[in-house]
């Protein structure tokens, strides 16, 4: 329904975590393709044979090009403000506990699931709930479905976004039908990343950039 295309916000350093990241992201889906199979297998997140080490190895793996390209754009495109008001380091520790949380969620809703769960979505949508709270005023120019290219508010992008997760988490759980998409994973890391995005801000009000009025 909406693609973003770019965000009007100036980063506050150079986003080299963010980087880093999609570089290894991409480095992990190419070798995988040697042995997709295997790979997944061995490396996904199998709720009936669930491990600490595939909860963090399947947060770099992939389905396909479509798949790993609209992850690293989400990340590249939000990624880099939120690195800026964490700090690297913090936002590095921010991203894989976020994934951890979305996989639990996953974990939670999918107990006697033995297919394999990839993908960074889950750390990316921790980040996205992070934005949300630090720059909710912030215009995003999105492709929308019958509208075109227009500008709107993160916020409203964003609810939207997160709603739409829950929805369909929702439809998931109460049809016993799986769609092939994680969506307790995105609805849970979206959550966690709100809320402690949400704390960071309460006890670190000065490291929250001030939006002019109007953007």
């Amino acid at each position: 329904m909406f693609f973003p295309l770019s965000d009007i916000n100036q980063r506050l350093s150079r986003p080299l975590i963010t980087v880093t990241l999609i570089v290894i992201n991409v480095a992990a889906f190419l070798f995988s393709l040697q042995d997709f199979e295997f790979t997944i297998f061995s490396f996904g997140f199998i709720p009936v044979a669930a491990s600490i080490l595939t909860a963090f190895t399947a947060m770099f793996l992939h389905g396909g090009f479509d798949h790993i390209f609209g992850n690293m754009w989400y990340l590249w495109l939000f990624g880099d403000n939120v690195e800026g008001v964490l700090g690297r380091f913090h936002y590095l520790f921010f991203y894989l506990l976020s994934g951890l949380f979305a996989t639990l969620a996953h974990y939670l809703t999918n107990l006697n699931s033995a297919i394999p769960a990839i993908g960074a979505s889950g750390a990316i949508s921790g980040v996205l709930g992070a934005y949300l709270v630090f720059f909710p005023k912030i215009k995003v120019k999105t492709y929308a479905r019958y509208v075109g290219i227009t500008e709107i508010s993160a916020f409203s992008l964003l609810v939207l976004w997160f709603l739409m997760q829950l929805l369909f988490s929702t439809i998931s759980l109460v049809g016993g039908a799986g769609s092939g998409i994680a969506f307790s994973a995105h609805a849970g890391g979206f959550i966690f990343g709100y809320f402690y995005a949400y704390l960071f801000k309460r006890l670190f009000p000065k490291r929250i950039p001030v939006v002019p009025s109007g953007v």
